[in-house]
């Protein structure tokens, strides 16, 4: 397998070491191999050089199995000089949509002993997946200004919505429910006032699950969602939806499964044409980057979403069930979950599981 490492900024540089550790233990205990390539894309290499993700590199990032990747972020200090939004689109949206890593996968878990702020809730009640449509939507880059900085500006941003890009994603999620063993897909969108390009959603959504009998599903509003997801998260189990959409009920779903220290991410490109991108979603938190205080798990579990990609189940699997195992005593929560662990006494613990 080969391995392209790019650990980013801030706790990037922390965490996909950490993440390094792991994989490496699974490796020796599992019997596999894998080569790593780093590159050192961030704010710090745009910083110092100019450079966001030149295309040669991009073209080797291709030819390689997957990407682990840690975050982009800036500094305080260098915030001024970095234009705004220039690293999320010519790195974060580049890969992806040169990638075709059309597939944004979120698994949603509450762990058993991770603290929500739910009340009443439980690890039964959060286990749901989010699909979100990556290469698309408003995140496509279309649109533009006219008479920009004057009192007459007018500034559109248009929403890119392909009947390909929507199928494929919407078939991705049934895939995903089918070999998965889950009972229920439910697409969110906005079909009430985005009459237009959320219309194909809907369409388009009613064909496919045609070809899915035994898979339960289920439409809902993304307001609705929003509220569901916190009154009653029980009741989703797949859920597919658009670019945007996906952007914020992910973030929701982070924050109900314990925080961004716990959510995992794939961004996938299920022909395998190209490299997918495995990475933490928590971003390089630069008021604690160096510290050691930056949570792992989101990226051990990030790893195992990885290694699951590359068809390493058992190694994923345990993966999974030490982090669960690691979690379940508090006296292993770091600073985001209440606790005091450090990011190297959590990578010790789940090593230790592992071995």
């Amino acid at each position: 397998m080969k391995i392209a490492v790019m650990p980013g900024d801030g706790v990037g540089k922390e965490v996909v070491p950490a993440g390094l550790k792991v994989l490496d233990v699974v490796a020796r205990k599992f019997g596999f191999t894998y080569q790593t390539t780093d590159y050192p894309f961030g704010a710090e290499h745009y910083l110092a050089t100019g450079q966001t993700l030149p295309d040669s590199a991009l073209k080797e990032l291709a030819a390689h199995d997957a990407i682990l990747f840690g975050a982009v972020g800036v500094d305080p200090r260098g915030q001024a000089k970095i234009p705004q939004g220039i690293l999320e689109t010519e790195i974060l949206l580049k890969m992806r949509f040169e990638l075709d890593q059309y597939i944004n996968l979120r698994p949603t878990r509450l762990l058993p002993g991770v603290p929500t702020p739910l009340a009443n809730v439980g690890a039964d009640d959060i286990n749901m997946t989010i699909v979100r449509e990556n290469t698309e939507g408003l995140y496509a880059g279309q649109g533009g200004f006219v008479y920009k900085n004057t009192p007459h500006e007018v500034a559109n941003q248009i929403e890119v919505t392909t009947r390909r890009g929507v199928e494929r994603c919407i078939r991705y999620a049934f895939e995903y429910a089918q070999a998965f063993g889950r009972k229920k897909v439910t697409l969110v969108a906005k079909t009430n006032v985005l009459r237009y390009a959320h219309n194909l959603w809907i369409r388009a959504f009613e064909q496919v699950k045609a070809e899915y009998a035994g898979i339960e599903t289920d439409y809902h509003h993304v307001d609705a969602c929003t509220m569901y997801m916190v009154t009653k998260p029980r009741i989703y189990d797949v859920i597919v939806t658009t670019n945007m959409f996906g952007d914020i009920i992910t973030d929701l779903g982070a924050a109900i499964q314990g925080g961004m220290g716990m959510a995992a991410s794939g961004n996938i490109n299920p022909t395998r044409q190209a490299a997918s991108m495995f990475e933490p979603v928590h971003g390089s938190a630069p008021d604690i980057a160096g510290q050691g205080l930056a949570n792992p798990i989101a990226t051990f579990l990030s790893v195992a979403m990885m290694l699951d990609f590359l068809e390493q189940k058992p190694a994923a699997t345990a993966i999974k069930q030490a982090c669960q195992a690691t979690v379940a005593d508090k006296a292993n929560h770091t600073r985001d979950l209440g606790g005091q662990a450090t990011l190297r006494q959590v990578t010790e613990i789940v090593c230790g599981k592992l071995a």
